[in-house]
């Protein structure tokens, strides 16, 4: 039995866990302590990469001791520290990771640095049993990419977006239509009560022989029809919201097919795969209704982690240490901090029209 302490520092929740891993590769959370910094960063509609590593540095110490304590473990009863080492906001990742080093090197103890997408990728590993490989989606705010998850630091990117991530551009909708901070939830509230066939927004991408994704467009769709409208009513905004996430709900299904013919034609030996869907935007339920339908579909085992574990926690760092470890893939205390840090880094970056530039 390994037992792991992981912090997550990569953007505005900072969070603390210890998670188990026995001789067989079964997962037991211990412990798991998440802070979200939201009403910091709401009043701005968007993450402060400033205030968010203050608060990180302000609440980490309190974190790790309080996931120590409800752990019931010493430092010298764990096993290894792992820690988000990007890619994220650089500041609030220095925070983490200079804090896991010096854990490690003060009660000698192995350090894994974690790409926190890794973490996504191999949460549903600590939930269930699942074998490698399988198809991996994960949709969150600041990523959305198709991978074959072929073991454990062995991906193979099949696509990504080109300009926005999913979860920003609910970000943004939500932003032009004046709802609140995130914009997801916000957004799948309104869509409920309006019709999704007023407004014919585009669905980008769909029909390419490939599965990225595009959102930049759409988002552009939405803008200008706010802008005939003038003064919004709330049904407007209703119909805005409901005919978006259509258009979200159309696009990804076929995105989805795209991947999962790829990812048949890669490995067709595989009977019955497991699709993934992992990060913040999983819960959104007419995308989960999407999910559902493919895998019935295309005989897949779909499996959504419980949204405790698909917004950003320190649980699955853990966890994606422990499988590390286990393989003997531990980092030197030398180890930077990375803003950006795909998870397939044989394949060149996407470049598109988002001004972020490229996605990994």
């Amino acid at each position: 039995m390994t037992r792991i302490l992981g912090i997550e520092t990569s953007c505005d929740e900072t969070a603390a866990a210890v998670v188990a891993r026995d001789g067989a590769g079964r997962g037991t959370i211990l412990s798991n302590v998440v802070l979200s910094q939201l009403k910091d960063h709401a009043p701005y509609g968007g993450v402060v990469p400033e205030i968010a590593a203050r608060a990180h540095v302000n609440h980490l110490d309190r974190l790790v001791a309080q996931a120590m304590a409800e752990a019931g473990l010493t430092y010298s009863e764990l096993d290894g520290v792992a820690a988000t080492a990007g890619p994220g906001l650089l500041g609030g990742v220095i925070v983490g990771l200079t804090m896991a080093k010096a854990i490690a090197l003060a009660h000698g103890k192995p350090l894994m640095a974690v790409n926190h997408l890794e973490g996504h990728a191999l949460t549903a590993r600590l939930l269930d049993d699942v074998d490698f490989p399988y198809l991996l989606l994960l949709i969150s705010g600041g990523h959305t990419q198709f991978q074959i998850v072929e073991g454990v630091g062995r991906y193979h990117r099949l696509g990504t977006t080109i300009d926005d991530a999913l979860g920003e551009a609910f970000d943004k909708v939500a932003k032009l239509l004046g709802l609140g901070y995130p914009g997801g939830p916000q957004v799948e509230v309104q869509a409920r009560k309006g019709d999704p066939r007023r407004f014919a927004f585009p669905r980008p991408l769909k029909g390419r022989k490939d599965c990225n994704f595009s959102f930049s467009g759409l988002k552009t769709a939405v803008r200008e029809a706010v802008n005939d409208l003038g003064l919004l009513t709330d049904q407007d905004v209703a119909d805005v919201c409901a005919s978006f996430e259509a258009a979200v709900a159309e696009t990804m299904a076929d995105r989805l097919t795209m991947a999962v013919h790829l990812f048949r034609a890669a490995h067709p030996a595989v009977e019955n795969p497991a699709l993934i869907v992992a990060g913040g935007v999983a819960a959104n339920q007419k995308l989960k209704a999407v999910f559902e339908q493919a895998a019935e579909r295309f005989g897949l085992r779909l499996i959504v982690p419980p949204p405790k574990l698909c917004t950003d926690n320190a649980a699955m760092i853990a966890w994606a240490g422990a499988e590390r470890l286990a393989l003997g893939l531990t980092d030197d205390l030398s180890v930077a901090a990375r803003a950006r840090w795909p998870l397939d880094e044989t394949q060149a970056p996407v470049y598109g029209s988002g001004k972020l530039g490229a996605k990994a």
